[in-house]
């Protein structure tokens, strides 16, 4: 560091400045100074340096010393520091600039209300980063800053970390805005039970799912995705609370509810994280088989598939006997190879959700 600053055409003279100007005038060597300043003189030789700050105890001193109040070294201490701030200060939005660029503004001014600010790159970054509560938006290029990332098949560059980590602040956001009751696991499996009875009802499952696990301590968020965040959902110990949040970029019914059963999973098996496309390892196979059974009951897709019958009609059928979404059906028949994507007779059976933030 050095004893002044200059920035903006201002310039800021650490205390340091002026007592080595002392010193000098003084005709006394730094140590003899020193002694009768009653400090040590490596403590000095920091002070005109300015590689410290000057404490209240020294501003006393010198006030005794020379004559001055003990406020006019403070003061010198406080402009100094403010400006040093200042300058952080404009590096620091420098930097957010760059984040900003992986994000887009419209996100938030459609989905949360931010005023239009057009052109307006600064006062953007200013509402998102009061929005998201943070002090700098140059905190979500930290890997795991809000939870672990369990795992990821391929690397993640540094704007899908940028996006992960701001969907989940909102989510966490919203959890801790939210009073609930202290997290209970059976009575969780008892509204997740529930939740199984709702994948037909396309319209108003969320609210009613949303209430249930409010009920057993779990807070459920359902987020537009930020495009290119490559986030399927997260879960998050909050307080005594369980944040799970999923988002809407996979719109179809089926891989809605395989990613809401897989993020359940791992709330079971009390895993925390963020879950991305294309994950591998033993968690991941844990909540994804999880998922598998809780939707379609294992001995009885066992025998559907053995009957080999995968026309409309049948998927209806089936779907009907084990009362769930005839798109969950499609989706597993679909993920398991046994029909083809490029069916069009089978399209009707999906269905889409989009998510519009209240």
């Amino acid at each position: 560091m050095s004893n002044y600053i200059e920035y903006n055409d201002k310039i800021a003279f650490h205390p340091g400045y002026y007592i080595k100007e002392i010193v000098e005038e003084s005709g006394l060597t730094q140590e003899d100074f020193a002694k009768r300043l009653d400090t040590t003189p490596k403590n000095l030789s920091l002070l005109v340096r300015g590689e410290q700050s000057l404490s209240i105890d020294i501003a006393m001193k010198l006030s005794r010393m020379i004559g001055t109040s003990v406020s006019y070294w403070l003061n010198l201490q406080n402009a100094y520091d403010a400006l040093i701030a200042e300058f952080k200060s404009k590096e620091e939005l420098e930097e957010e600039r760059v984040v900003f660029k992986s994000l887009n503004y419209r996100y938030f001014q459609e989905n949360f209300n931010l005023p239009d600010l057009p052109r307006k790159i600064d006062e953007q970054i200013a509402e998102v980063r009061n929005f998201l509560n943070v002090a700098t938006l140059t905190v979500f290029k930290k890997r795991d800053m809000a939870v672990s990332f369990r795992s990821t098949a391929g690397e993640l560059t540094e704007a899908n970390i940028i996006k992960a980590n701001t969907m989940v602040q909102i989510a966490t956001n919203i959890a801790l805005k939210t009073e609930a009751p202290r997290f209970n696991k059976s009575l969780f499996e008892k509204a997740v039970m529930y939740a199984l009875t709702l994948t037909k009802d396309h319209s108003t499952f969320y609210p009613l799912i949303k209430k249930a696990f409010h009920k057993a301590g779990v807070i459920f968020v359902v987020l537009p995705n930020i495009s290119g965040s490559k986030i399927n959902g997260a879960t998050k110990k909050v307080g005594n609370n369980i944040m799970l949040m999923v988002n809407d970029r996979r719109l179809n019914s089926d891989t809605f509810w395989f990613t809401l059963f897989h993020e359940i999973g791992h709330v079971m098996n009390g895993d925390y994280g963020i879950s991305f496309d294309s994950e591998s390892g033993k968690q991941e196979e844990v909540a994804d088989k999880y998922a598998e059974d809780m939707l379609i009951p294992y001995d009885e897709y066992q025998i559907f598939i053995a009957a080999n019958k995968f026309d409309k009609q049948s998927i209806r059928e089936f779907a009907k006997e084990i009362d769930r979404d005839p798109g969950i059906i499609l989706g597993r028949l679909l993920n398991d190879g046994k029909v083809n994507y490029d069916d069009w007779s089978l399209r009707s059976l999906r269905h889409k959700y989009k998510v519009k933030m209240a």
